[in-house]
């Protein structure tokens, strides 16, 4: 693990690389214990805490709170890779893929020139992608 990170990229790899070694023999039993379900529980846990914490005002702990929810679903990121369900890979891809997509107004022909636009163009997006899947 990078010991010594210097930028946001080198931070989310050292922090992937710490949910994964905590799932290892060298690692945490409790971490080894969870599966990606476990962790989904905590993390919507942990969410709470941020919506609280956010509320409140106080930066310091919505920092401290976004960090649990951050690592929180790294940790079941690195349960679903072993469980061979997905990978942060495959999720990066996916959700850049997806947010492009909702933002047809940004990205697209659509435009909007109100947040109230942007709400409309995104749920009409989001109905015909469930359209679609049906």
């Amino acid at each position: 693990m990078n010991s010594d990170p210097k930028s946001e990229l080198d931070w989310f790899q050292t922090l992937m690389a710490l949910a994964r070694f905590l799932r290892t023999p060298e690692g945490c039993p409790w971490d080894r214990d969870q599966n990606s379900a476990d962790f989904a529980k905590y993390t919507s846990n942990e969410v709470e805490e941020l919506k609280e914490a956010l509320a409140s005002g106080d930066n310091h702990h919505s920092e401290e709170e976004m960090g649990d929810v951050l690592f929180s679903l790294l940790a079941t990121i690195a349960a679903a890779e072993e469980e061979g369900r997905f990978t942060l890979e495959s999720t990066l891809v996916r959700i850049h893929e997806k947010m492009i997509r909702r933002h047809e107004h940004v990205f697209g022909d659509t435009k909007a020139e109100t947040p109230e636009d942007a709400i409309r163009a995104w749920e009409k997006v989001k109905r015909r992608e469930k359209e679609e899947k049906s």
